[in-house]
């Protein structure tokens, strides 16, 4: 127990919370978790663990040392964006021929639906686009279309806890950015080393299990970033309590750590303690300076969409996200609200309003990445869980028709950090439905993203019940070594 000014007894919880006037608060659940990792299970006494987020070398030469998820919840339809198929548009109207497992058997039929919109090669490579994607054309030459994903189930939460822990289904995992954090720690003092930009509209679908450290420490976890101002809550003091205040406080408890290590000498939990009061002091400003897209060229503003109000929010996020790179964050997810690419109802509206909200956005993050010389650097990612069917889901009105959804066979894409731009890899049948050539897994893709990284997936574990645990969780994964530079 500390007796304070006010001759009250504070604990240790309370002065944490209290001594540094709110700004501790940020990392007391990171210190609460460093104390209760201390006990490692006998079996694994051996297996190095980390606990601190100390910068830590890759364990091979890294292409890229940072990476930017923009996932897109729902469902993206490849077939009516990035996954042309002449045969279905061709037998439009006609019975497919196949078998097709639905999630709305209510609402199933197996008339096939070509896609409304005309594709066309685009850019030098040539790779066929979607007329609902003219942004996304432009930087076409510097992507890798992966048109083989595969998670083979149709959905929502048991491929989204794929993608992101693993395991298909499994809560309670930690998901690949809080991986690659704890592979690598934190490149800068400043900033959380993983960071979500969050939608206006709320959490995505699963919530925060998209960014949960699992059985990580929590340190490891995304640290969420408001879609609206304030951005980062209590971000600072109170008035009365800012500047040379703030400053004398949070020297006295660097004094009492510090003398408490005199008598303590090796105790590596209290040093990393003191770090968390330092790191959360460098946020109230840094934080502000990486979050203020004010600073950016009105040219910057309209490359992103600034100046529409369609794309404007979505712009937004992800010009803070090449902001936190270039400031040193490893890993940045955006997230949409819900799971706007869930185009069951009404898809000849509503798939061309999602693409008009992100589609310049998405663009304008490889491009600037790329003038600003990022992109050699930083991994992009655009994709979904899951895709949609080649069949009508049907509402009663033909005009309002859907698709239901498809985990067999869908379409995503990477850019940056060592990916061979202009290809596309992996096919999927003549209708779209199934993933038929190099068929990609999610924890492929996984493996793939540590190994850019410098990191092999399967020496990157963490004790569990006795057991080291890897993100494959020993599932089979391979690196896909052909889309890779």
């Amino acid at each position: 127990m500390i007796r304070s000014a006010a001759n009250r007894l504070l604990t240790r919880r309370q002065l944490l919370a209290e001594g540094a006037f709110g700004v501790g608060g940020i990392a007391l659940a990171w210190l609460l978790s460093r104390e209760e990792a201390r006990a490692v299970p006998p079996a694994v006494v051996n297996l190095q663990v980390h606990r601190d987020l100390k910068a830590r070398p890759p364990q091979f030469a890294p292409r890229a040392n940072a990476v930017i998820s923009l996932f897109q919840h729902g469902g993206p339809s490849h077939v009516d964006l990035l996954d042309p198929k002449p045969e279905l548009s061709k037998r439009d109207g006609t019975e497919y021929p196949g078998e097709i497992t639905y999630s709305f058997i209510n609402r199933a039929s197996k008339r096939l639906f070509g896609s409304p919109w005309k594709f066309a090669p685009r850019g030098e490579c040539g790779t066929q686009v979607s007329e609902l994607l003219p942004h996304l054309s432009q930087v076409v030459d510097d992507i890798c279309v992966i048109r083989s994903m595969h998670t083979g189930a149709n959905g929502h939460e048991v491929s989204i806890r794929y993608f992101h822990g693993g395991i298909p289904g499994v809560l309670g995992r930690p998901t690949l950015g809080a991986w690659v954090v704890y592979a690598l720690g934190a490149e800068t003092d400043e900033l959380p080393a993983y960071v979500v930009l969050s939608d206006p509209g709320g959490h995505p679908v699963d919530g925060a299990s998209n960014w949960s450290c699992g059985f990580l420490p929590a340190m490891f976890q995304g640290t969420v970033v408001r879609a609206k101002e304030p951005r980062i809550f209590n971000l600072d003091p109170p008035a009365h309590l800012r500047g040379e205040v703030q400053g004398r406080n949070l020297a006295l408890l660097r004094d009492l750590y510090d003398h408490y290590l005199e008598q303590h000498p090796g105790e590596a939990e209290l040093e990393a303690r003191i770090a968390s009061f330092e790191l959360a002091a460098a946020m109230q400003v840094r934080a502000r300076e990486a979050l203020d897209i004010q600073q950016e060229t009105e040219a910057t503003h309209r490359l992103y969409g600034l100046d529409n109000p369609e794309t404007r929010e979505y712009g937004t996020r992800c010009l803070i996200a090449r902001r936190l790179v270039e400031r040193g964050v490893r890993f940045v997810q955006i997230f949409h609200s819900g799971q706007p690419w869930d185009n069951h109802h009404d898809i000849r509206n509503s798939l061309p309003a999602i693409c008009r909200r992100t589609d310049q956005p998405v663009a304008a993050l490889v491009k600037d990445l790329k003038q600003r010389g990022l992109l050699d650097t930083t991994l992009v990612h655009w994709g979904g869980e899951i895709g949609r069917l080649p069949v009508v889901e049907n509402h009663g009105d033909p005009a309002k028709c859907g698709r239901d959804h498809n985990g067999q066979g869908f379409s995503v894409w990477l850019a940056g950090g060592g990916i061979r731009g202009g290809i596309t890899y992996g096919e999927t049948d003549e209708f779209g439905h199934r993933a038929v050539v190099d068929v990609v897994t999610p924890n492929d893709f996984q493996a793939t993203v540590l190994h850019l990284l410098g990191i092999d997936h399967q020496r990157l574990v963490f004790p569990v019940n006795g057991q080291p645990q890897a993100i494959t969780a020993g599932r089979p994964a391979r690196i896909l070594s052909p889309i890779l530079t």
